[in-house]
Order: structure tokens, then C-alpha cells, then sequence
């Protein structure tokens, strides 16, 4: 449903048993294993967002906002936000989930590129996850409190970001090579397009 990143720690007992499910396990949803860096070139034609334009400085206070559209949309009816669309399509519920593990997940990573010289990240598979931890049973009171965690923690991890730091990098294990600078415009597309995707709103 997005795309492929590595273990957030709040999932990674989840993940290390997800990662071997075979797709066919992903109740219906079709996996996407599309390269996603495009949107570090132009813009996004569905979601709107140019993320080449994006400020790095900008990122963590799109963070914050992009947590109150999702707090928004599962305040909703409990049953509505768990009701698929359509089949093969997550539910907000499940796309919330998804969100509030990338906001953990870019978290670690961005640790990761802080902390070390070029790390490889480890492989995260969203969907095997999604399955696992089974985002559509969860409960969205619950999952709207950690979705907001998880982003103030991130968001205020990039506001601590300065200077020569911007230029550190980690590598996925495609061979998809990031800066901090470049990391932190790629990871807010995946939240807003995902807000989109549910909402029908561009930014």
C-alpha cells in the first residue's frame, strides 16, 4: 500500500515474524513494491504535494499537521473507519496503523543516519506487517494516541537536526541512497499521500 521501508522498534517483534509471509497472506491487499524516490524529483500528480520544494526546516512542523488530519479522520465512527472501501483497499483505520509505524520507522531510521557512518536499513515489510499486527482490529482511540506519539517524537527529532548533520546518509537495501535532508522530504510525501488517499483532499 506504500512504500517499503524497515523495522520500526514498537513493531519489530511483529516484523521479524511478518517479513517471511508470503503476499498471498496480505488478506486481499496487493503489495507495492514501486520505487517511491521519484517524488524527491517532482511532484506528486495524485496527492499534489511538491515535495522537491519542500524546506528540510519545514518537515517537522508537516509532521504535526499530518498527525491532526489523521486524529481527525479516526475520531470518526468506529465501524466507518474500519470499513474497507473497496476490496484490496485499506481502511482509514489500516492506513492510519500504517502511518503511525512510519512515523516510528523514520525515527529509527533517522537515528540510524545520525548515529552511524552510511548504515543499511533493515527491510520492513508493510504489508506482512499490516497482517500481523492486525491493523484493522485495532482500536482507533488507542491508535490515535500513539499516532500523535509517534509523530511529536519524530518531529521533534528533525527540529534537533543542524548544520553538517542535514548531509549524513543511510541506504536502503534496493540500493536507494538518502541524506537526512533528502530522507526527511522523501518520508513526508508517504504520510500525505496517505491522508489523500483517505480524505480525497490535495494539498
Amino acid at each position: 500500500m506504500s512504500t517499503p521501508e524497515s523495522t520500526p522498534t514498537a513493531v519489530s517483534t511483529a516484523v521479524s515474524t511478518a517479513v517471511n509471509t508470503a503476499a498471498a497472506t496480505t488478506d486481499g491487499i496487493v503489495p507495492d513494491t514501486k520505487d517511491w524516490t521519484w517524488v524527491l524529483e517532482r511532484p506528486c500528480p495524485d496527492c499534489g504535494l511538491d515535495t522537491p520544494g519542500v524546506a528540510r526546516e519545514d518537515v517537522a512542523g508537516m509532521v504535526r499537521a499530518n498527525a491532526e488530519g489523521w486524529l481527525t479522520v479516526l475520531a470518526g465512527d468506529a465501524d466507518g473507519v474500519r470499513r474497507r472501501p473497496a476490496p484490496g483497499v485499506w481502511s482509514e483505520l489500516e492506513y492510519a496503523c500504517h502511518v503511525r509505524d512510519v512515523f516510528r520507522l523514520f525515527h529509527v531510521r533517522l537515528n540510524l543516519m545520525l548515529d552511524q557512518d552510511g548504515p543499511l536499513f533493515p527491510n520492513w515489510d508493510q504489508d506482512a506487517t499490516a497482517v500481523a499486527e492486525r491493523y484493522g482490529e485495532q482500536d482507533p482511540r488507542v491508535v490515535a494516541g500513539e499516532l500523535a506519539e509517534a509523530a511529536e517524537t519524530l518531529a521533534a527529532a528533525f527540529e534537533g537536526v543542524a548544520g553538517e548533520q542535514w548531509a549524513r546518509t543511510g541506504n536502503r537495501s534496493d540500493g536507494a541512497r538518502f541524506t537526512v535532508d533528502s530522507f526527511s522530504r522523501y518520508l513526508i510525501h508517504d504520510p500525505v499521500h496517505h491522508l489523500f488517499d483517505v480524505t480525497g483532499e490535495r494539498v
